[in-house]
């Protein structure tokens, strides 16, 4: 029988990316191009259409200091909280030689974090504070793309649009601030590494803690988590509004935002613009420590919410867990449910990634009870 190559191995889609490479960016053509993402496609005519070739260099040039300083300025709620889940994300990509850069609206670099081979002139350029890595500067990364389509993208390879850049391979995704406008963006690059594709899960999964955190992080007086009956409040899948002492709400985070039906660029307004109920009963219901509740919404839909006080000072630099309305207990407890998780359920290996005992671990997945 004749050898057939299997459609997920490397030279296939190696080849695949070279046909539609051919397609696009040397015979110009109109259609568009087989397997490859449409994003990218978008980002590679984008390119052309700035006057770029993808034989021209890249410089990897850096912003001015004064532009620098001022993206960090701006960019400080997110700088706040960014941190903390980078060095958590990069537990799991530890062995894989993937570095990650975060960067503002603008793909200006704010932090690099991993491994980066400083003796590899390409991944020096590019794992640099204050380097310019938008689409206009550098042409198709997950970078640019991200920012430009605001949607998670997975690149390998000649799916950059520059060959200088086709040793890369890069998972991004936008980070959305509480306000539904972008903060920046989370990236994980390589140089000629194995592709790994699953980043891409790694990458949203990080940049939605980001954007929780960022809301967390806002000085509120009430802080309400939702999500759908039946399903278990705590966890990153949350929607998370915060809310000031008069009822109104200051900022949420995606999730919120889908559950609620309220666009991106639109303010939240008050609660009872919202929800089908006396604001007062949810405050009251904080108050007096009860559970979550089912709460009409005025679409007709209902949401269970559970109202939090907040419990620590909003925007204190003193530890990464003082942004967080969540009770410390609460929050550790949420963490080793995600460890095993992520373990496939073996309460060994998660207890050695957290560096505690076994019994530990038994004894907070016991305590966690659906709904508290």
């Amino acid at each position: 029988m004749p050898h057939r190559t299997p459609a997920h191995h490397p030279d296939l889609r190696l080849a695949r990316i070279e046909q539609a490479r051919h397609s696009v960016l040397q015979a110009r053509g109109p259609s568009p191009a087989a397997w490859l993402d449409p994003a990218i496609e978008r980002s590679w005519r984008r390119c052309l259409a700035l006057g770029h070739e993808p034989q021209h260099a890249v410089a990897f040039q850096p912003v001015s200091d004064g532009q620098l300083k001022r993206a960090v300025e701006a960019s400080q709620p997110l700088l706040n909280v960014a941190m903390p889940v980078i060095h958590t994300l990069a537990r799991a990509m530890l062995h894989t030689r993937y570095f990650a850069i975060l960067t503002d609206a603008k793909g200006t670099a704010l932090q690099v974090h991993g491994p980066v081979d400083r003796h590899d002139p390409v991944a020096r350029a590019i794992a640099r504070v204050g380097v310019d890595l938008s689409e206009a500067a550098v042409g198709t990364t997950a970078i640019s793309t991200t920012l430009a389509e605001q949607q998670a993208v997975w690149l390998h390879r000649g799916e950059h649009f520059f060959d200088h850049t086709s040793m890369f391979s890069c998972a991004g995704a936008p980070i959305v601030g509480p306000d539904g406008q972008c903060a920046g963006m989370l990236d994980l690059t390589g140089v000629n590494v194995v592709e790994q594709p699953a980043l891409k899960h790694l990458v949203m999964q990080s940049a939605r803690s980001i954007e929780n955190a960022m809301t967390l992080s806002l000085s509120h007086r009430w802080l309400l988590r939702l999500n759908w009956p039946g399903r278990v409040l705590g966890d990153d899948n949350d929607g998370l509004v915060a809310v000031d002492g008069d009822g109104f709400i200051i900022g949420m985070n995606r999730p919120a935002r889908d559950m609620l039906g309220i666009h991106p660029a639109a303010s939240g307004g008050h609660c009872s613009e919202v929800f089908a109920i006396e604001p007062r009963e949810l405050f009251d219901a904080a108050r007096q420590h009860r559970s979550e509740m089912e709460v009409p919404l005025w679409s007709g839909l209902r949401l269970q919410v559970l109202v939090q006080p907040q419990t620590a000072q909003a925007g204190s630099r003193s530890s990464p867990r003082s942004t967080h309305a969540v009770p410390l207990k609460d929050h550790e407890t949420a963490l080793i449910h995600k460890a095993v998780q992520d373990a496939g359920g073996h309460v060994d290996e998660a207890a050695r990634a957290l560096g505690i005992s076994r019994a530990t671990v038994y004894r907070r997945l016991r305590s966690r009870k659906p709904g508290a």
